[in-house]
């Protein structure tokens, strides 16, 4: 029998060697089986970002002198995006009834006002589909200099001239133009709905404009967090998310958030997070942001204090840091050849992409230097970076994705003060899907220059891992029972060997000479 098995061992191994099928994912003998040839999927989870905001015009941008310069490649598919008659005659009024057309925001234009992006206030602004009052409804003015601020800035867009970067990943690898935040709303319902694909399950159960019949529709810092503010509300899940799962199934897997290292202690040992950076307009902002770490939440997946991994080797794995972690721990991992199999990669604030304290081209700094170093490693011929949002900040889109989840309470208002009737035993406040969001896949095993037009949402990356880890789904009413699949945006039938892009941080350009693509 031995012999039989060590024989089978062989043949499988000859096989892998003459194949690049998705079976030989299952015939490697380290680490947990995987369904695919993804063994490392890395999240990169930035801010507040509509489709249209920065992919509204795909693949064509102006050009003008002195900015990054960015031409498609012949044959480029087109998205839905923003055509002659949205860029000219949009339907969008101001108060006064005047039109408000988008216009281009330029790198000079970069730091912005952040916009409404209120669960109720995007519901109002989508009009029950007909997207044409976002002037009146998430459209926010009056933000200090040198954010930009002017009327109707929540029509305006950027181009390939100044999130360039983001347009050359489009162009070399795969993006949709058809994903959707799984539900309206902020920051913390988006966080939510990617690790467990359900905003239900809140402590306290009822707080004013924050959680109804104990749904996140806002934002409010974790319970579990040290950081967390505590002269305000804060909150707890209870519930399964994707951490519990994977722990489950002894899946290594780590949330990497900058900021999140303390720079002291308090003398009961309470954490605090008081690291900053200076973003572009010269601002100080500070790192960590707590309602940005969706596994505080949640006692199972929490570290309160902020507790180091007990040594790089242990990263991904379950000690006192609890699979919670700084920025640097993920690239001390990764650098040692510990890089987990699931990793959650949250900017600092000033790299973050929200507007108010970040801009896109703090973001594509970090976007860029992660994938570059990330490309660089062993472990890239079985990696997938996901680059995905949690929310929209309220910026103009012209699609209404469909309506899967419904609701009915006093903070809805998609259609005449309601988003439908919640269904036989549906959770309230959970309107959905929400704003169509960015989202792009760059691996070896992505589709090149590719559109995926299928639906999806945030929580169809929780879906991903479920399904590639083997693990059951949430349950519960999670939205990953309902997620249209990632997966059209791979092709694993075969693994483009070489294919890697190093870009320039600062212009988003190629880097010539780098890359072997």
């Amino acid at each position: 029998m031995r012999l039989r098995t060590q024989a089978g061992i062989l043949a499988a191994a000859l096989g892998c060697a003459l194949s690049l099928s998705s079976a030989c994912a299952l015939a490697r003998p380290h680490g947990p089986e995987t369904r695919t040839p993804i063994r490392h999927l890395v999240v990169i989870f930035q801010e507040n970002v509509s489709f249209d905001h920065y992919f509204g015009t795909y693949p064509h941008a102006a050009n003008p002198p002195g900015e990054p310069a960015f031409h498609a490649a012949p044959g480029t598919p087109a998205v839905n995006g923003l055509n002659h008659e949205l860029l000219t005659h949009n339907p969008n009024r101001d108060a006064s009834g005047n039109g408000a057309n988008p216009e281009r925001l330029d790198r000079s234009e970069a730091l912005t006002c952040d916009e409404d992006h209120g669960y109720t206030a995007e519901q109002m602004a989508f009009d029950g589909g007909l997207m044409d009052k976002f002037v009146l409804y998430t459209d926010r003015e009056g933000c200090s200099a040198p954010n930009v601020s002017k009327p109707n800035l929540v029509m305006d867009y950027y181009d390939g001239n100044t999130v360039t970067a983001l347009w050359n990943y489009a162009q070399h690898f795969a993006m949709s133009d058809n994903s959707f935040g799984t539900v309206f709303g902020p920051s913390t319902p988006g966080a939510l709905n990617l690790i467990s694909g359900q905003t239900h399950g809140a402590t306290p159960a009822n707080v004013t404009g924050l959680v109804v019949d104990g749904t996140v529709i806002s934002d409010a810092d974790p319970t579990y967090d040290d950081c967390s503010n505590r002269s305000h509300t804060t909150l707890a899940m209870s519930g399964t998310n994707v951490g519990d799962l994977l722990n489950r199934a002894g899946v290594t897997w780590g949330w990497f958030e900058g900021g999140f290292k303390p720079t002291n202690r308090k003398s009961d040992g309470t954490a605090v997070c008081g690291s900053t950076h200076k973003n572009i307009g010269g601002s100080t902002m500070v790192d960590y942001i707590p309602h940005h770490e969706p596994f505080q939440y949640y006692a199972s997946t929490a570290n309160p204090h902020h507790l180091p991994p007990s040594s790089v080797a242990a990263v991904g794995h379950t000690d006192q840091a609890n699979h919670q972690y700084d920025l640097s721990d993920f690239w001390a991992a990764a650098d040692a050849g510990n890089l987990p199999a699931v990793s959650f990669l949250k900017a600092a604030g000033y790299q973050d992409g929200h507007a108010g304290y970040s801009d896109p081209l703090d973001g594509q700094h970090f976007i860029v230097e992660t994938i570059n170093r990330l490309e660089r490693l062993p472990s890239w011929k079985n990696t997938a970076i996901i680059i995905a949002y949690d929310d929209s900040d309220g910026w103009y889109d012209h699609v209404m994705g469909p309506i899967v989840t419904q609701s009915h309470s006093g903070y809805d208002n998609l259609v005449d003060g309601t988003c439908g009737a919640n269904l036989a035993g549906g959770y309230p406040g959970r309107c959905g899907y929400g704003p169509r969001l960015p989202l792009l896949l760059i691996s070896p095993w992505a589709r090149r220059n590719f559109v995926a037009h299928n639906v999806t949402d945030q929580s169809s990356i929780l879906r991903f891992i479920e399904t590639n880890w083997n693990l059951p789904r949430i349950g519960n009413q999670s939205a990953d029972a309902k997620a249209g699949s990632i997966e059209p945006m791979f092709n694993f039938v075969r693994r483009h060997e070489l294919q890697r892009l190093f870009l320039n941080p600062v212009t988003g350009e190629r880097e010539r000479g780098d890359d072997r693509d």
